[in-house]
């Protein structure tokens, strides 16, 4: 065969590929600009596990969900550049004003320097484990499946999983779920 025959197939080829793959894209790249998101499915356990995660915040301090028992702990896996992430911020940042409420990020994308500009730009004043070994999500996996970012896990005041939330969480529905879990123990 000669090498511009070759050269020809080779072009039908990629040619064919990318016109597959582009049949496959959103429309719009806004739509879907690089990330995988939930559409914000609750799942509430009857009788969730026990949820154990410890690490390091990006300021460097040790974080350790054990130590907020007493109090409903959210877990929220976000990262920067992430639209539904940036979008629930501001509400993660009011509940967590709550006494009663303790949340916890989980961030295994972005440096120390991106979180921390992430959280002074939505007033998070609550501690992100810097995830960019994957051994937070990897102690998560064992009990809900993390496919999605944000997701949102809601842990009672006994340390037990309550509810799971896939993709942008609603401020309405997160009081609800904080609020059952905090008469779930009692």
């Amino acid at each position: 065969m000669r090498p511009a025959a070759r050269l020809a197939i080779l072009i039908a080829v990629v040619l064919a590929l990318v016109l597959t793959l582009a049949a496959c894209a959103p429309g719009d790249p806004v739509e879907s600009p690089g990330y995988v998101s939930g559409d914000g499915t609750v799942t509430v356990f009857d009788e969730g596990a026990e949820v154990a995660l410890a690490g390091t915040s990006f300021a460097g301090d040790a974080v350790d969900v054990a130590e907020y028992r007493g109090q409903v702990v959210l877990i929220n896996t976000w990262y920067a550049s992430c639209p539904p992430c940036r979008a629930e911020a501001p509400d993660l940042a009011e509940i967590d004003a709550r006494d009663d409420v303790q949340i916890v990020g989980v961030n295994g994308r972005d440096d120390a320097a991106t979180a921390e500009a992430f959280e002074r730009t939505f007033g998070i004043a609550y501690p992100s484990i810097d995830d960019s070994d994957g051994a937070a999500t990897a102690a998560l996996q064992g009990i809900v499946a993390m496919n999605a970012v944000p997701t949102t896990l809601v842990i009672d005041t006994e340390g037990r999983l309550h509810a799971r939330v896939i993709g942008t969480v609603d401020p309405s529905t997160l009081r609800t779920l904080v609020d059952e879990a905090a008469g779930a123990a009692a």
